[in-house]
């Protein structure tokens, strides 16, 4: 997984430089603590243009959290079909990937739980993208192992879940990619083999 969201901004169209804006400074610095006054300067646009594109602020975070969603499905179905047949060759990617990301400059976490540490409320749009995505992450770790002929692969996936969440802390802390890995390939052996 990638280790910061990214967006390309050569020449994309406004929309486009809005959000990678967004993506820059919501992951970086927190959405809360970004204005939209500090997106439209950071994007070189209007308040006008702004609110043309998006008609609040949270509508750009939606946006911003669909789009780095988006940029992991790919990734995911590209180690997939990478792997074809392979199911652990696809949990061995994703922990190594994990790792790299999560020990890479500039990692704050996941967009999403850092996303719904900022939107508590279970109903708010926000919310809603994150619990989406979760529930989809979640499914594909269940899709794995059921390849793998795991018994109970849903409870097992969202064992994994909970690895994931700490492997990321972890990372964040000063632990190694392969360390992180490793811990993560280690751990995840002995929830499928409950």
């Amino acid at each position: 997984m990638t280790s910061v969201p990214t967006i390309a901004t050569n020449a994309a169209g406004v929309r486009e430089r809005i959000l990678g804006a967004a993506v820059r400074l919501f992951y970086g610095e927190g959405i809360r603590a970004v204005s939209a006054d500090r997106i439209i300067a950071d994007a070189g646009i209007s308040k006008v243009t702004f609110y043309r594109h998006f008609r609040t602020k949270d509508d750009l975070v939606v946006a911003y959290l669909e789009h780095v969603s988006a940029t992991e499905r790919e990734q995911l179905a590209a180690a997939r079909a990478a792997h074809p047949g392979d199911p652990t060759g696809v949990l061995r990617w994703y922990a190594a990937s994990l790792g790299d990301a999560s020990c890479s400059p500039g990692f704050r976490g996941c967009a999403f739980i850092n996303a719904a540490a900022e939107y508590p409320d279970g109903t708010h749009p926000v919310r809603l993208v994150v619990d989406r995505r979760r529930e989809w992450l979640t499914g594909q770790a269940a899709d794995v192992l059921e390849e793998m002929g795991v018994a109970d692969a849903c409870a097992r996936a969202e064992q994994l879940m909970m690895l994931r969440d700490g492997a990321m802390v972890a990372g964040a802390l000063g632990r190694s990619p392969e360390s992180v890995a490793a811990t993560m390939l280690a751990a995840g052996r002995a929830i499928l083999h409950q």
